[in-house]
């Protein structure tokens, strides 16, 4: 992922895999931990912060199957075990490509 400054709902919504009406309504919902700015013409900006809570929102509601509400409590009492866990996810999905692209090699 580039890291920019300002990322679209476009393109967190590509990034999660989801459409902007999800990410709009996980903003909403977590208001919190998701704080997006709006420009000019009122469209909504998250910050690198803000696709890192995406992506833990979406670890724990799409991934473990908790409900909203579990999955804001999570964050709230255990951010730095979230974090851990989707970062070691992160890691053994790229180790499973690389090894996917290996093996079509051969």
């Amino acid at each position: 992922m580039d890291e920019k400054m300002y990322y679209s709902i476009g393109e967190v919504a590509d990034l999660l895999g989801e459409n902007a009406s999800l990410v709009r309504f996980w903003s909403q919902k977590f208001p919190g931990f998701i704080k997006p700015l709006r420009n000019k013409k009122g469209n909504r900006l998250f910050t690198l912060s803000d696709v890192n809570h995406y992506k833990m929102i979406y670890h724990l509601v799409k991934e473990k199957g908790m409900t909203l509400e579990g999955a804001h409590k999570r964050m709230l009492d255990n951010k730095e075990g979230v974090d851990k866990s989707m970062d070691i996810i992160a890691s053994l999905s790229k180790i499973r490509r690389d090894l996917l692209e290996i093996k079509e090699t051969l």
